[in-house]
């Protein structure tokens, strides 16, 4: 928005013309509004229009006020664009940390992000007490490789403090020319704050990685994009194909996978359900609710799953969480998901840019909103790490003498099970004890399954 300006302060008494140009502008607004009012909701008199009206009128003119004096007055020159784009995102960002104003470059850049790839650091953000807090690094990323963690507070940026910063801003500045450097100061629970320095880099996002643990097919998701979907079936169809008959189970893994698309979250989860609700949305208005439901066809064929969940694993990866939970589907396992259980809506705006809006709730299949409360898993598994203990040699049966022999010549039954658990992490690897349970459960299932029906 290019404005004259005005570099004299206004007059006490008859406003300059920007000003009446302003006042003209509120009017205008408030006729809309109070039009729209009747044609919407019928005359209710007179008296209680003109109220609100002029309420809004009020309002409307201490803005047009503020906005002249920080013009004429504030100790540094500021540009019409700069105050108008600060006024905007003021407004969105004091509705909720979601809400917010999207500039054309931002815009632009979001809509990189979406389609898989875009510059930066890998990180999904919020903003919380007034810093920049972490939702989940994102997998292969300069700010995965660095350590940070789901929690973690930013609290500079090269020195400079984060506080008094919009999201936005913090964001903005956290991007750069791949190559160059930011250093980020963090916070980590009770750990003394430290810096830790990152290198931008282009973001390619592959959302969906896969591999095989012995009987078990193992796929991470690490973000909902235009991608995610079609990722997904092909690493089951590679996954079953590999295995065969000797597949007993999946693990879908949603650690620290920060969300992204709806569309895709509810056509992954529909991946794995035959038929029912996937997921319901409700706004301000009730005539607005919607609700998505399941179509026929489970690319798993019934295979059991167990869903891994984290304090990083937020907005898309809870309805898909909450979805399968729900319909007993899954297993969740793991620790509870971050919360963030509403729909934000990108609505453009002239110039290019846009508003990115919370425009409803959206709830799980048995009626319950997680805002603010995430996703219980169905069984809690603390990260953890393992240490080997040598319980030395330790003296048995077979040492004792005047023991009984064993007369059996060695062989289990024809229609018998053995299922060896072996180590399947690298030497050089850390073990991921969450996922080391997720395999386990998979597997102790079949092999009870298999008892059963034997």
């Amino acid at each position: 928005m290019n404005e004259p300006r005005l570099d004299a302060p206004a007059a006490a008494r008859g406003a300059p013309a920007r000003q009446r140009t302003l006042r003209r502008v509120a009017v205008t607004a408030v006729v809309t509004l109070t039009v729209g009012g009747v044609a919407l909701l019928g005359w209710t008199g007179g008296g209680q229009s003109q109220t609100n009206s002029t309420d809004t009128y009020r309002q409307l003119s201490l803005l047009g006020d503020v906005f002249e004096k920080v013009r004429a007055q504030y100790v540094e020159e500021v540009t019409d664009e700069d105050l108008v784009e600060a006024a905007i995102n003021g407004m969105l960002t004091s509705l909720d940390p979601h809400s917010g104003y999207l500039s054309p470059k931002s815009f632009e850049d979001m809509r990189v992000q979406t389609k898989g790839e875009f510059g930066g650091l890998g990180i999904e953000v919020t903003m919380e007490n007034g810093f920049v807090k972490v939702v989940s690094p994102i997998d292969d990323t300069p700010a995965s490789e660095a350590g940070l963690q789901p929690g973690d507070y930013i609290t500079h940026l090269d020195g400079d403090a984060v506080l008094g910063l919009t999201l936005g801003e913090a964001v903005e500045k956290m991007r750069g020319k791949v190559g160059t450097s930011i250093s980020l100061t963090i916070r980590r629970a009770e750990e003394e704050p430290f810096d830790v320095e990152i290198t931008r880099a282009l973001i390619a996002i592959k959302s969906v990685r896969s591999r095989v643990i012995k009987d078990i097919g193992y796929i991470r998701i690490t973000t909902f994009n235009e991608q995610t979907t079609v990722g997904l079936q092909d690493a089951v169809s590679s996954i079953k194909a590999e295995l065969g008959d000797r597949l007993h189970g999946f693990v879908i893994d949603l650690r620290n996978n920060p969300g992204g698309l709806l569309d895709q979250a509810i056509s992954v989860t529909d991946a794995f359900l035959e038929r029912g609700e996937i997921v319901s949305t409700r706004g301000r208005d009730e005539a607005n609710a919607s609700r998505v439901n399941a179509t026929a066809g489970d690319i798993t064929d019934g295979t059991p799953l167990v869903v891994l969940i984290n304090g990083g694993s937020a907005s898309a990866s809870e309805i898909v969480a909450g979805a399968l939970q729900d319909h007993r589907r899954a297993i969740v396992l793991g620790t509870q998901s971050f919360g963030k259980g509403s729909v934000q809506t990108i609505l453009p705006l002239q110039g290019n840019a846009a508003m990115r809006l919370t425009t409803a709730r959206y709830y799980t299949p048995s009626g319950r909103s997680i805002q603010a409360t995430g996703i219980e898993p169905d069984i809690e598994v603390a990260l953890a790490t393992i240490e080997r203990i040598d319980e030395g040699r330790r003296r048995r049966e077979a040492d004792l003498r005047g023991r009984l022999d064993n007369t059996d010549d060695g062989t289990a039954p024809a229609d018998a099970e053995t299922t060896e658990v072996e180590d399947e992490t690298p030497a050089d690897e850390p073990e991921d004890y969450q996922l080391a349970r997720a395999v386990d459960l998979l597997r102790g299932f079949h092999l009870f399954q298999n008892r059963v029906v034997n």
